[in-house]
This record gives C-alpha cells, structure tokens and sequence, in this order.
C-alpha cells in the first residue's frame, strides 16, 4: 500500500475553541515519507519552523491534546483534524496555522473530513509502514487503564464514566472494528462536550473563550443544553473513540498504522501508553504491504471506499457530495457564532425535556 497526501492545498477559517482567536487553517501537500507537521505562520525565527509530529511533543493534554516544542511553541486541539487525516489514510501533510490552536470548527472532525473531500488525496511512490502489535501493552493509572492486544486489522472499544444523570441514559462502552464499519457514519458527527457548571471556571483561566451551542455539547446538572440534542444516543463516548482513533494511529513521521485491538476504561493516558509502547521493541514489528491484497480488511481499498461512499436504499454505494460553497460560509460564521456566550437556553425547562433518543440524530449529505 503507498503513501498519500492531499492532491491540493486547502484553506479554511474557524474560531479556536480555547484562545477564541479566529484561526486561518491551510493543509498542503508533503513529500514522500514527511510524516504529519505543523508550521505557526504567527511566529518568526526559530519558533516559525516546520514542527514534525512525534508522541513526545504531545505534553499538554488536560482539555485537549497539545504539540508543546522545546522552544514553547503550541499547536492545541489536533485531535480532529489528526483523525480525520487518519481516516483517509494520508501520510503526508504540512498544517499551517496563524494562532495557537486548530480551529474547533462545528465540535467534531466531520468539517475536515468536508475539507480533505474538497482537495482531494492522492497516491504516492513510498510504501506505507505499518506498525503490528506483537503482544499486549496496558498502562494503569487511578481508575483508568488502556490496553493494546495484538489484532489483524483496527478495533477500539472504549468505555467512559461519569456520574451524571445524562451519562446514566447513554451507553458507556462503544465498540468499532474498522474493517466492516464507516468512520463518518459510525465516529466523525461525534462532539465535543463539556459542564455548564465548569464554563465560568474556564474562563477565569482564558480556555473554552470560543466554545458556544454550535460547537460544543453543553450538559447542564441534569440535561444536554444544545436544542437540536444529540446526533447519536451515545455521542458521548463515540467522541472520545475518535480521540484514540488519532492517537492510536498518527503517532510519528513517517506515518504508520496500528494492526492492534486498543481497549480504553474512562479517560485513559493513551499517549503514555504509545511512548511507553514505542520504546520497547520487542512489543512491535514494521510491515509493509507491497500487495494490497494482503492487507488487513480494516486498511484495504474497500475500507477507503466505505469512508468516501455510502449506501443508498439498493445497497449500493454512493458518494457523499461536497457542497463546497455552504461549508465555506458556514467555517467563516463559525467565528460570528463564537461571541454568542454560553447559558442556558429559555426554552430549555423541566416540561420542554426530551428524552435522549428522541433527539433527532441529522443525516448525513447525499
């Protein structure tokens, strides 16, 4: 299976979710075997060079995960636009940025997943490397543990605890095998989410400035704040599926795949995991897959289609169209949207309460 990277640059503009700075975003085509990387188009000098993704950049993940460099450069909030690069299988990619984090965007990795649609992926001429699990790794900490098992393909099953009421009414262990399931159907519509009663506290610290009901699920004491609820009933968990998703995948230049089975409890260090996994050899082999016709099911072409197509009502595969110039404006209100504070709605009251699954979940675009 060979490299591959963006056909074209592509450019978008959001609002940080955390700094509340309007954010200028492009994605552009990397040579062969570059990996992923990060450049801050804000900064001069040393701090202005190219920041080649490695886990060990990975220092700050208290609300988000953050590229943190020796020389204090940051680059917060990867964990979307990581995924949704992992999806399509791109290797290859220099991220430029003019602020301190990626844009939050609409909450899930689904906008990016629009944008990589929108300048289209390519092949390249280096093979792929893969990384294969050849026994289990598990990371414990206070309540919390990750694990990685050997497994021919890719398969997450993640489980979250919260004591809450809405938590009490949605699932807390998701599970997805990547060979057989849509990562846009099953993973990319999930949010963000996060505590009414912790909003103030955030700010007082400068963080969640641009977080708002368009691109965040906001949880008061007893119920979701968003009017138009949840997209899936257990949107919770499949969100944070999505942030293991990332790291379980890109983890440094050049890119790799993990053929491993990766079972998280609650909110788990998986980034420690990964250091640690890395730097022990005997856990791990490098693969490559000259022939795609050895790939395991969860990396094959008919994987890739799966994440491009979907079914229509005859079971066969159609595209999901990209309706280019709606997604631009919606990206460039995202940071008229971003003024609108955070506080509980007035139509929201005890006797307006749905239920969680009666909250209609949107279809995605034909």
């Amino acid at each position: 299976m060979l490299q591959r990277t963006l056909a074209k640059s592509i450019n978008v503009t959001g609002v940080g979710l955390h700094s509340g700075e309007r954010v200028a975003l492009t994605l552009h085509p990397a040579a062969e075997n570059g990996g992923i990387a990060f450049r801050r188009t804000d900064l001069d000098g040393k701090q202005g060079e190219i920041i080649r993704l490695s886990p060990y950049l990975i220092n700050d993940t208290r609300l988000s995960s953050t590229v943190v460099t020796e020389d204090g450069v940051r680059v917060g909030t990867i964990e979307h636009i990581m995924s949704a690069l992992s999806a399509y299988g791109v290797d290859n990619c220099l991220i430029e940025l003019n602020a301190p984090e990626i844009p939050i965007m609409d909450g899930s990795s689904l906008p990016f997943i629009y944008l990589l649609q929108d300048a289209g992926i390519i092949d390249q001429k280096a093979q792929k490397r893969f990384l294969k699990i050849l026994k289990p790794v598990e990371i414990k900490e206070t309540g919390k543990w990750v694990r990685f098992t050997p497994y021919d393909g890719f398969k997450v099953t993640l489980t979250i605890e919260f004591d809450h009421p809405v938590f009490n009414r949605s699932a807390p262990t998701f599970e997805i095998d990547f060979a057989g399931k849509s990562y846009i159907d099953e993973i990319a519509r999930a949010r963000t989410f996060g505590f009414m009663r912790e909003v103030e506290l955030m700010r007082a610290h400068n963080l969640g400035l641009g977080g708002n009901l368009s691109n965040a699920i906001v949880i008061d004491d007893t119920d979701v704040l968003n009017p138009e609820g949840l997209r899936y009933p257990d949107e919770f968990v499949r969100h944070k599926i999505f942030g293991r998703h990332r790291r379980l995948i890109h983890r440094r230049p050049p890119d790799y795949r993990c053929i491993s089975k990766a079972i998280n409890q609650a909110m788990p260090s998986t980034t420690l995991c990964c250091a640690r996994f890395l730097a022990d050899e005997s856990c791990y082999e490098w693969v490559e897959f000259p022939n795609d016709a050895d790939l395991p099911s969860a990396f094959s072409r008919a994987a890739q289609r799966r994440l491009m197509y979907r079914l229509n009502g005859k079971g066969r595969l159609k595209r999901n169209n990209l309706f280019q110039t709606a997604f631009r404006l919606a990206s460039n209100l995202n940071h008229i949207l971003s003024t609108i504070p955070l506080q509980k709605p007035k139509w929201h009251s005890a006797e307006s309460r749905r239920p969680l699954h009666a909250h209609r979940i949107p279809s995605l675009p034909e």
